[in-house]
């Protein structure tokens, strides 16, 4: 067995970190009372390099040790034994954590092939991230840290097999805003495979950083975060305990993050730098090539770029593709009294043909993020495959990135001459419709994703704008859902740009075409905030048939956050809106609403009468499956007052209705009516309803209609004395609700899960859950379940305390007569 000595150089880097833990002092202060720079002591105390011996005996004096006991393990580290030879390393196996996907993410860019040089500084991002799990990786633009940051992660994937991320922060971005900690965390937790459920949609940003930790703590992942603005931008991001590393990089060194040790870059040496030209370009070794024969135009290449790897590689490229250029052409081109970025970069975007110049200089009116042709086809205005074609020679230019099949994305530096570019041969009405035609996509393509979904009436075509040539297929709500998953930071900063420049009629629609989206991936907090919005910019409009839309969809995010007061003042303004626009389907929505609403708060014969007219005016427009669901929603209403047998007939009405998506809305809540209903008569038939519309709620991907679909089931299953059963179905529903974060929604089925509770011989459980319904129904509105938790407690205190039981019947009694009084 071969017995692995210490690295002196680790060694004496440990002694230094005992010695500052002894002073009590961070990095910052003790460099300041050693008068060394911060970034100095960082790379002595991580092992980066070895200190003069000046310094040791600075940082013992501080903490009044005497430093000559450390002077053998100097000398050792300042004049290493050779290194023995390498042996295979073995790589641990993955330990995943419970629940984490079979198939583990890996979205890092593209290892560069031409990487080149950077071993020192590969060596230390290698062995600070052994030591620290978390490295930053600081230096100028143009630098190559993005480069290192990701070759690096490429060497660790397969030491760290769980989950390999990237998430560009766009910290210097032009024209954009750095990516706030909140969206990081969202997007990288969503790139870990955790379930949208499971992300906290309230409490701030550091909810969601404990469940970022929580969930990297169990795994062996690598995370790349590029173009971090600051330590501010960054720190939440961090992983907790557990193996899982971090790779950060910036442009500014990250001082505020002293626990990280930082690796700095500088431009690549003279030698790497001809390296990477002449790999760039193809350039054969030897005397032959192009660069051997011109020394001189060669160096000159070299200093006009600076020596930054970017640079070079785009120089590369343009003498790669230009076979008869000498590299004296390359050098005047480059020599046109542009900056060191911006003659490369001008160089290869002069190569282009004016079409191609043309959406260059347009796409730097995007915000950064990533796009795919079909936004390039309508920023343009050309057709799609011209689009794809020119995508495809800027591709090859290296003036644009594929980071994944079919998208792009620009380098900030690029991206930031690009928008200059723009500036210069666009006048500011072309950048406005140019801006205008990406407005336009974003809606119509949300409207046709949108409708490839199920929803209650089908949803209403795009008015905005002008509709483009083309949009993406969506063959299935498969398509459509990850369609808007990849483009949902587009669509944000789409609705952004509607509400600055004014376009208020896309700020109108696009949050509606969203509206089925969020109901399967995001939480209601966000979807009232873009109706607000929506609202105001239907007010500008002044639009009678938006405005009524904007306040009904207000009314109905209010109703789904348990903001119950807040939906009827919408729904009451909406509704002489909706008269005066003489929408009927408009109508007929807003009386399904405020159906919903009025049966929640606890009235009866009103909302039965609401959604029969409801039906009624579906029907008058045209709009069967509107009609359909109206329909479901008597069948629910009757089977609430106890008229079994109607529920059932018209459950069945609804589900003789022929629908290509099994499981559109009217279906769902037909066969959920359809199986309580015969739950006493017909139990075998009623769970297969009920486990179908279970199987079809999860297919959908609606995790609220799940929680329902489990608890009528519950509900169903304890009718049929079949109560542990039961009980493990309220159970689940309550573990869905509990990782939605969102209590208001627990209302609808405390009250049921007590009662089996009682039932099932749990009176302590029953009771716990009813005082809960109690607590919380006055918060939300819910009269009707107020009334149900008093007579719930009432039913378990009857042997134990008949007269608190009494109380409480007559509190419940009261509640329904004040009900019955108000309707």
């Amino acid at each position: 067995m071969v017995v692995q000595q210490a690295d002196p150089q680790d060694e004496l880097a440990t002694r230094l970190r005992l010695l500052q833990r002894l002073s009590g002092r961070g990095v910052r202060a003790l460099a300041r009372d050693t008068g060394l720079s911060s970034s100095s002591l960082s790379r002595y105390l991580s092992g980066q390099s070895v200190p003069p011996w000046p310094v040791v005996i600075e940082l013992c004096r501080l903490v009044k040790r005497d430093p000559r006991p450390l002077r053998p393990l100097w000398d050792r580290a300042t004049n290493p034994l050779p290194a023995p030879p390498k042996t295979s390393r073995q790589v641990q196996p993955p330990s995943p954590a419970a629940g984490a996907p079979r198939l583990p993410r890996n979205d890092l860019p593209r290892d560069m092939p031409d990487f080149t040089g950077r071993e020192a500084q590969l060596a230390a991002v290698l062995a600070v991230v052994e030591s620290s799990r978390v490295v930053a990786i600081d230096g100028m633009a143009g630098v190559g840290k993005t480069c290192l940051a990701v070759h690096a992660a490429h060497r660790l994937a397969a030491e760290y097999p769980d989950a390999q991320l990237y998430l560009d922060l766009h910290g210097f971005t032009d024209g954009r805003e750095p990516l706030d900690p909140d969206s990081a965390l969202r997007a990288l937790l969503a790139a870990l495979g955790v379930p949208s459920e499971k992300v906290p949609q309230e409490g701030g940003v550091e909810p969601l950083a404990a469940c970022w930790r929580s969930e990297l703590a169990g795994r062996r992942a690598v995370v790349v975060l590029d173009n971090a603005a600051g330590a501010d931008q960054v720190r939440l991001l961090l992983p907790g305990a557990g193996p899982s590393v971090t790779l950060i990089t910036s442009r500014n060194r990250l001082l505020g993050l002293e626990e990280v040790p930082p690796v700095s870059l500088d431009v690549l040496t003279p030698k790497e730098s001809a390296e990477l030209l002449a790999r760039a370009s193809g350039d054969p070794s030897g005397p032959d090539g192009r660069l051997a024969r011109d020394p001189e135009s060669a160096a000159e290449v070299l200093r006009l770029c600076g020596h930054l790897p970017l640079a070079l590689r785009l120089a590369g490229a343009r003498l790669r593709h230009r076979p008869g250029w000498t590299v004296g052409i390359l050098v005047e081109r480059m020599t046109e009294g542009m900056s060191e970025f911006d003659t490369a970069f001008a160089m290869s975007v002069r190569q282009l043909d004016r079409a191609e110049r043309r959406l260059f200089g347009l796409l730097g009116l995007l915000s950064g993020s990533s796009f795919d042709e079909y936004v390039a086809a309508a920023l343009a205005d050309v057709p799609l495959r011209s689009a794809r074609a020119m995508l495809e020679d800027l591709l090859d230019a290296h003036l644009i990135q594929q980071p994944s099949a079919g998208r792009y994305t620009l380098h900030d530096l690029v991206h930031q001459h690009a928008r200059r570019a723009v500036a210069e041969q666009d006048s500011p009405v072309g950048r406005e419709q140019a801006l205008g035609r990406v407005l336009d996509y974003y809606v119509h393509a949300a409207a046709a994703a949108d409708a490839a979904m199920p929803y209650v009436s089908g949803s209403r075509a795009a008015s905005a704008g002008r509709p483009p040539a083309e949009l993406p297929q969506f063959t299935d709500k498969h398509a459509a859902l990850g369609w808007f998953v990849t483009e949902y930071t587009n669509l944000m900063d789409a609705f952004e740009v509607a509400v600055v420049t004014g376009a208020d009629v896309h700020a109108c629609e696009l949050p509606r075409f969203m509206r089925t989206f969020f109901a399967r991936r995001c939480g209601t907090t966000h979807l009232n905030v873009l109706f607000e919005r929506s609202l105001a910019a239907a007010q500008r409009l002044g639009d009678p048939r938006h405005l009524a839309e904007a306040h009904s969809d207000l009314g109905f995010a209010r109703y789904n956050a348990g903001r119950m007061a807040e939906a009827a003042a919408a729904y009451e303004a909406a509704a002489p809106l909706v008269s005066q626009a003489g929408d009927t389907r408009s109508e007929a929505d807003l009386i399904m609403r405020r159906g919903y609403l009025r049966w929640d708060e606890g009235y009866v014969e009103e909302p039965l009468d609401l959604f029969r007219l409801a039906g009624k005016l579906y029907a008058d427009a045209g709009c069967p499956m509107g009609a359909a669901h109206a329909t479901a929603y008597q069948a629910w209403a009757m089977l609430q007052l106890g008229h079994r047998e109607e529920a059932a007939r018209l459950a069945r009405e609804v589900l003789d209705i022929a629908h290509a998506e099994p499981t559109w809305p009217a279906a769902l809540t037909a066969r959920i009516t359809l199986g309580m209903a015969i739950a006493h008569e017909q139990s075998d038939e009623a769970a297969e309803h009920l486990h179908q519309a279970l199987e079809l709620a999860r297919e959908d991907g609606h995790r609220h209609n799940e929680a329902w679909c489990l608890n009528c089931l519950g509900v169903a299953l304890r009718q049929m004395g079949r109560y542990e059963e039961a009980l493990a179905s309220h159970r689940q529903a309550f573990t869905l609700l509990d990782e939605l974060f969102e209590e208001h929604w627990k209302i609808h089925f405390l009250n049921g899960y007590g009662e089996t509770c009682r039932l099932a011989g749990l009176p302590d459980e029953a009771l716990r859950l009813h005082r809960q319904a109690l607590e919380l129904a006055p918060k939300v509105g819910y009269r009707h379940k107020e009334a149900l938790a008093h007579e719930g407690i009432a039913a378990v205190l009857d042997e134990t305390d008949p007269a608190a039981a009494a109380e409480h019947r007559a509190a419940g009694q009261a509640i329904r007569q004040e009900l019955k009084a108000g309707a």
